[in-house]
């Protein structure tokens, strides 16, 4: 297996693209964005090995993100690779209108119950519009998770991994060949090196994002997986390391959410967000805000927060609890 990192001019952190071709067939773990400079730069990786966008045979995807299934479509035109992807992210990728049209709207509805400013719906939605890259869409083949498929020696198992979006996947990497190697996963975004992924707002179609993603974490972590290839920067050494981390990040940030409640009363998701991330432009309009909403959903689900409107208050005693705890953290139930 080769990592090819690729630029991203859109998001933080270049992409990586994973190629499997040391067989008789060919194969990609996500493909980057489809903006030129990237479809150039991955037609040269491949070139140097003798490759093409044609040789590719089939492409797994860890989810529906422009910057992660950019380029199925061309590579599958190019030569008929199949494209796989998790069942709940597959309309998306294949570009379905009607599945676009119902996120579109549903994105809307939420940037209003959030209290997002009209000047910032209408600066995010051009930046939406500019990333939604429909073009070129590939036909998919949908998998539900626990699929395991032989690449070459090796073998590449799906594991459901949902939060950062609703069909987000991992690929479990074993080498029959040699059982003292540790699993490894290729792990998209459900665990990035440097970054902690957005839930709520990268995908507003999730059910309860936050506990989700938790559990993904949880997940991760018991797995114990020897490394993972992440779908941004540098390969990951300790998953479940990191991916403690990152829950310890969500019990800081929840604590931050309802400090944020304390101190200025009730207030709706963009006021939060305001005071969490302070002023946000390009997509970080619709990340900021969907963060602190996936927090504050989480906090009324399990009874720290009330809700009236559109507007978020602490519930009883939650202040005397939130002044008592000298850790900075809240802990979640998942």
């Amino acid at each position: 297996m080769e990592c090819i990192p690729l630029t991203n001019e859109t998001f933080e952190g270049n992409n990586n693209a994973y190629l499997f071709a040391d067989g008789p067939e060919t194969v990609l773990v996500d493909t980057g964005d489809r903006l030129p400079g990237t479809h150039e730069q991955l037609a040269e990786e491949l070139d140097t090995r003798g490759l093409s966008f044609s040789d590719i045979d089939r492409i797994f995807l860890t989810h529906w993100h422009g910057d992660h299934r950019g380029l199925a479509g061309p590579i599958q035109q190019a030569g008929g690779a199949e494209v796989y992807v998790h069942e709940a992210d597959a309309p998306l990728v294949s570009g379905d209108s009607e599945a676009w049209d119902a996120l579109i709207e549903q994105q809307r509805q939420y940037f209003e119950h959030w209290g997002m400013p009209a000047r910032k719906q209408e600066e995010l939605e051009e930046v939406l519009r500019s990333i939604a890259w429909l073009e070129d869409a590939p036909e998919v083949t949908t998998i539900e998770g626990g699929e395991e498929f032989e690449v070459n020696d090796d073998v590449l198992r799906a594991v459901h991994t949902p939060g950062h979006t609703a069909g987000h996947c991992t690929f479990e990497w074993t080498k029959p060949g040699d059982p003292t190697e540790k699993t490894e996963v290729f792990s998209g975004d459900a665990v990035l090196p440097k970054y902690t992924p957005n839930v709520g707002g990268a995908d507003i179609r999730v059910d309860g994002p936050l506990e989700q993603y938790l559990r993904t974490l949880r997940a991760i972590a018991d797995a114990e997986y020897g490394r993972a290839w992440p779908g941004h920067r540098d390969v990951i050494e300790d998953p479940a390391d990191r991916a403690a981390f990152i829950i310890e990040h969500h019990e800081e940030r929840s604590y931050r959410v309802l400090d944020a409640l304390h101190r200025l009363g009730p207030c709706d998701t963009w006021t939060v967000s305001d005071d969490l991330f302070g002023s946000l432009e390009h997509i970080h309009i619709l990340h900021g805000p969907g963060e602190s909403y996936a927090h504050l959903e989480h906090l009324e689900r399990e009874g720290s927060v009330v809700s009236e409107g559109t507007q978020y208050r602490l519930a009883e005693r939650v202040a005397e609890r939130l002044t008592e705890r000298d850790d900075g953290r809240w802990p979640l139930e998942f």
